[in-house]
């Protein structure tokens, strides 16, 4: 595990430094299909604002873990149990993180992402419950 995360610091170093930046100004002005988590280090107790892409599910919102759980927002949310986050311009809190079913994950995107999620095999999803 050691190497592997090793060998992706780079990548996401680069994704902080640029992408990151651009799609973090964006879903806090509510624009374009980012939203952005709003979570607390759990070492550093320091607060973070990571942008991420979700779809709407009856009982809150469902997330793609494109990077998989060792990311730190998602990290941080399930040790906080919770985060808040921002989708549209509005404000929502998560007050609970589940597994979510592959098929059902890929559906609440809808098309053509779920296609896209479906190519490039895309098979884990959470279920972000808010209140």
């Amino acid at each position: 595990m050691t190497g592997r995360r090793t060998r992706r610091r780079p990548f996401l170093v680069l994704l902080e430094n640029t992408l990151n930046r651009a799609t973090t100004r964006a879903a806090r002005r509510g624009r374009g299909p980012f939203s952005l988590v709003r979570h607390v280090g759990r070492r550093s107790g320091r607060s973070y604002e990571t942008p991420i892409i979700v779809a709407r599910a009856a009982e809150g919102f469902v997330a793609e873990l494109t990077y998989g759980e060792g990311v730190d927002w998602y990290r941080n949310i399930v040790a906080a149990g919770g985060c808040e986050f921002v989708v549209g311009g509005q404000t929502h809190r998560v007050v609970a993180i589940e597994r979510y079913p592959e098929d059902v994950g890929r559906r609440a995107f809808g098309v053509p992402a779920r296609w896209i999620l479906a190519l490039l095999r895309r098979r884990e999803f959470r279920l972000l419950r808010t209140r």
